[in-house]
């Protein structure tokens, strides 16, 4: 197929919430099944499903797991990787993101983009004529998700069945494991300060859709029986007010008292990088309970879960 012309049905990997139930299902269960599988395994999985694929890797925010694991997903899989740094390529800057869009079009069969702007995601994708892939925005984080959805399940079963509580601020993958929690049907508890909760827009679509997600200003109701405990760094690249987060989300830190009222067996959830003695005390993030570095591995087969769905190469 010609890139100069968008097929009928470009599959663009943008927000959970813009796949349906079935569409994350299989997203998942392939994940599974690619890892099942093994990384260089002879025969399985199609291991060179994206055999002649290049995929062009759009930096303008720093990532280690994000670059490695979508390199080695794509590479793995057959395919070729192109890593454009902020250096390299200025987007809607030098040029505009339409020109940009539709120039790389041309040369790749897939684009990440990993920004800060999710409108600059948004106009990426409308311009676009092979699949854009949100690798990170100021909104969302979907390819994380993707790899802790795996992870639960890995440990614990299926994802529908289980109490999940997010401690922190409700930041970009907050809101991506809001949009998990809605489609997939499992329940879902937003431990933050009432400065840094979900926005109106995100609670109002919780609601049209009647999800299970919760939001509370307490810490200790948010963990209480919950069968995994996720949280985040407390200051992200970009954020300007470090002081007044670090006031507001103290209490919020995750450790061994808060671990203990969540169910006997609950394992805890951090997507890298962690700062110890601040969001998570030691004790957790590098205690029995914590999974962060099986999470980690699961970005790469997640990563080529989300590649092989977006270039039709699982079906």
């Amino acid at each position: 197929m010609s890139k100069r012309q968008a097929p009928a049905e470009l599959r663009h990997f943008l927000d959970i919430d813009q796949l349906s139930k079935t569409e994350l299902r299989h997203i998942v269960d392939s994940a599974h099944a690619i890892k099942k599988a093994g990384r260089r395994p002879p025969g399985a999985y199609r291991p060179r499903a994206l055999a002649g694929a290049v995929l062009a890797l759009i930096f303008e925010k720093p990532s280690m797991r994000t670059r490695v694991s979508f390199d080695l997903a794509v590479r793995e899989l057959g395919g070729e990787a192109i890593f454009l740094s902020s250096e390299e390529i200025q987007v809607g800057r030098r040029e505009t993101v339409a020109d940009t869009a539709r120039v790389l079009s041309r040369y790749a069969d897939a684009l990440l983009l990993r920004t800060v702007s999710h409108d600059t995601l948004l106009e990426l994708a409308e311009h676009a004529t092979v699949p854009v892939i949100n690798g990170l925005t100021n909104r969302s984080h979907p390819c994380q998700i993707m790899a802790d959805l795996m992870t639960v399940e890995e440990q614990l079963g299926p994802i529908e069945k289980r109490k999940v509580a997010w401690i922190g601020d409700a930041n970009n993958v907050a809101t991506s494991w809001i949009h998990a929690a809605v489609r997939l049907g499992f329940e879902l508890r937003i431990g933050c300060p009432q400065e840094l909760a979900p926005a109106p827009e995100l609670v109002r679509w919780v609601k049209k859709y009647k999800g299970a997600v919760e939001v509370l200003t307490d810490p200790a109701e948010a963990v209480r029986g919950a069968d995994c405990i996720v949280t985040d760094t407390w200051v992200s690249i970009g954020d300007s007010d470090r002081e007044r987060r670090t006031r507001l989300l103290k209490p919020y830190r995750v450790d061994g008292a808060m671990m203990r009222k969540a169910a006997r067996n609950a394992i805890f959830l951090h997507c890298l990088p962690a700062h110890r003695g601040s969001e998570v005390t030691a004790e957790v993030i590098d205690g029995p309970q914590s999974v962060v570095f099986d999470e980690a591995e699961n970005r790469l087969h997640a990563q080529k879960a989300v590649l092989a769905w977006c270039l039709r190469a699982a079906e």
